[in-house]
């Protein structure tokens, strides 16, 4: 049935291709990044790929609610639903909710002994033993090594006992985790023995990219050149769905600079709406919101660097060129780089540009042909780049799980009262 291949551009599919293997019954693959880069997503989408192929599968979501978790599955669904034209989606949806079960606990502790309960549970209620397990939430580093080792070790040995292929996540550190790094890093570096797949997750420019790190006992593994989208974690594709707006705000990232004014409001907004947030500062700056912060290395400063000429030919200005000017300009680029949706807040200009250094990040939003909405403070209304000029809209949406919002110091009181409709817009009243 078509249902087969609806999801060819899932992770697990393209990670089935890149390894020896794929992973195999019995075995521990983890999917590790960095908060908010899109580890849920890439779990659910295993968990999709396996139940389209009537493989059963257990989701476990640890300090998670189930109607987190069921979003993710019902967001992403109806992203392939939409990319891929599938008619039979109501048949498809029955199939996936017969193959797959999802069990959340409010805390992460004892997750072996949870593992054990429920599947003992599940297969004498409901006759379900499960194929593929994926646990998400696992803390990595909230006991010793010895004691985190034999928490591992044993819900790998239920996971080999059922013969189900197991997937878990883990959270990495900026600290400690090279860029593209070639080996397993912190925290998962001292349980690497138990690992026998493991994949590591970076936002690089527009995309996510993969990369192998472990593939069994490969002493190299291959190179995956894989990038996917950062809403959905599928290979790359122009018909992805927008899907944000369908999941809970708190698997959406806010990415800024906290700086006093605008950014500092979307940071409160973020908090307040139980968004993660990233806050992108470098050396000798100051910000406002320690809530995320992110100080990046000179190497990373340089990734966002562009030649003075390009930013005059397009902002038809010149900025200062002190040392700490120049490199604010280059943390711009990590804020909108990766994100889906640019929401900056300042004024707009006769030439069609945005006013001040906020001016940078919307140019960057047009260059990288992101979703962009400016909050004009002196007409007090949203506008939207259509690709040629600005639309004058109504409050806007927040559509994507990775969202810039940046702007000027100078914010009014109509400036922060157009940040709150956003989010309110977006997900609701706050909580």
């Amino acid at each position: 049935m078509f249902r087969k291949e609806v999801n060819e551009k899932s992770p697990l599919r393209i990670l089935e291709s890149s390894t020896r293997e794929g992973l195999g019954p019995g075995n521990l693959g983890v999917v590790m990044a960095r908060a908010g880069v899109g580890k849920t997503a890439f779990l659910v989408q295993v968990g999709l790929d396996d139940a389209m192929r009537e493989r059963s599968v257990l989701h476990i979501g640890l300090g998670q609610d189930i109607e987190h978790v069921q979003s993710w599955y019902d967001a992403l669904f109806d992203d392939l639903v939409q990319a891929n034209g599938l008619e039979d989606a109501a048949q498809v949806r029955a199939l996936i909710n017969r193959h797959r079960l999802i069990q959340t606990y409010s805390d992460g502790s004892s997750p072996n002994e949870r593992l054990q309960e429920v599947v003992s549970l599940f297969k004498d209620k409901l006759d379900f033993t499960p194929g593929v397990i994926l646990m998400d939430g696992f803390d990595w580093e909230h006991g010793s090594v010895v004691a985190t080792a034999a928490e591992i070790g044993a819900v790998k040995s239920i996971a080999k006992r059922l013969g189900a292929e197991l997937w878990m996540t883990a959270q990495t550190h900026r600290e400690g985790t090279s860029k593209h790094p070639e080996k397993i890093p912190t925290p998962c570096a001292d349980f690497k023995d138990l690992i026998d797949l493991a994949v590591f997750l970076e936002p690089e420019g527009t995309h996510v990219s993969v990369r192998l790190l472990k593939d069994h006992d490969e002493d190299k593994p291959s190179e995956t050149h894989l990038q996917l989208d950062t809403d959905t974690l599928r290979l790359v594709s122009d018909q992805s769905a927008d899907v944000a707006n369908k999941l809970p705000a708190k698997s959406c990232t806010l990415l800024s600079g906290g700086a006093a004014g605008a950014e500092a409001c979307f940071g409160e907004a973020a908090e307040r709406w139980g968004l993660d947030e990233v806050h992108f500062t470098f050396a000798g700056r100051e910000s406002t919101r320690p809530r995320g912060a992110v100080e990046l290395t000179e190497e990373e400063l340089e990734r966002g660097a562009v030649s003075e000429a390009y930013v005059q030919a397009q902002l038809h200005r010149s900025f200062p060129k002190t040392e700490k000017f120049q490199r604010l300009l280059k943390s711009i680029w990590h804020q909108v780089a990766t994100a889906g949706d640019v929401f900056v807040v300042g004024e707009l200009q006769d030439d069609k540009t945005v006013k001040g250094g906020t001016g940078w990040g919307a140019e960057l939003a047009r260059h990288f042909h992101k979703r962009l909405h400016v909050y004009d403070q002196k007409q007090e209304s949203w506008f939207h780049w259509n690709g040629e000029d600005w639309d004058r809209v109504e409050t806007p949406r927040i559509q994507k799980r990775r969202v810039c919002g940046t702007g000027t110091r100078e914010l009014t009181d109509a400036g922060r009262k157009a940040v709150a409709a956003l989010f309110e817009q977006s997900f609701g009243a706050s909580v």
